[in-house]
């Protein structure tokens, strides 16, 4: 029997099911072929390993400071005195060269984590170790071209254009920070 055009007859029904077929099929070939290139642009295990830092805060005396590493640059996580506290709070902002209130650098007064990477060429300011220079005002010094950051790790003296960045970082617990 001759197809007489009606779109109910068999010929057209099964047209439009071999056309349903043929696009789901091109559809997950692409998806199949698309998805590892797609997933192979996400990082590593190892990468995101780096992308966060637990600093075990338990061993670390008032007056202490250590030197841990995020993303491969050194950060400074400093367990400060009463008096360094103080005396970085009593600081008139209005006479630093980049003004930030010591409470807009600290989560706990007590704990200071900055990077360790001076502002202005790089280098890595000394003043972590007791035995090392912490220049006029008991922060860090920068030997290399003498940037001098107090005990919130502000620009005082210096080439430095800007304070020692604080890195994004949430205490787990009261023992543990996470950088990162």
């Amino acid at each position: 029997m001759a197809d007489t055009g009606n779109p109910t007859s068999d010929g057209e029904t099964r047209r439009d099911f071999l056309g349903i077929v043929a696009w789901s099929g091109l559809g997950i070939g692409t998806v199949a072929v698309l998805w590892p290139m797609v997933y192979s642009m996400n990082p590593s295990a190892d990468v995101l390993a780096l992308s966060t830092t637990t600093v075990d805060l338990s061993g670390i005396e008032e007056g202490m400071a250590i030197t841990v590493m995020w993303r491969g640059s050194p950060v400074f996580v400093r367990h400060r005195t009463t008096a360094e506290i103080e005396e970085a709070a009593d600081v008139d902002i209005a006479t630093l060269r980049d003004p930030e209130a010591d409470s807009a650098r600290v989560t706990k007064p007590e704990w200071l984590v900055v990077s360790g990477v001076c502002t202005h060429l790089g280098c890595v300011p000394l003043g972590n170790k007791p035995t090392e220079p912490r220049g006029e005002w008991g922060g860090w010094f920068c030997p290399c071209h003498g940037s001098a950051f107090d005990t919130s790790g502000r620009i005082r003296q210096g080439p430095a254009p800007t304070n020692l960045p604080v890195p994004p970082y949430v205490f787990e617990t009261d023992t543990s920070i996470l950088i990162g």
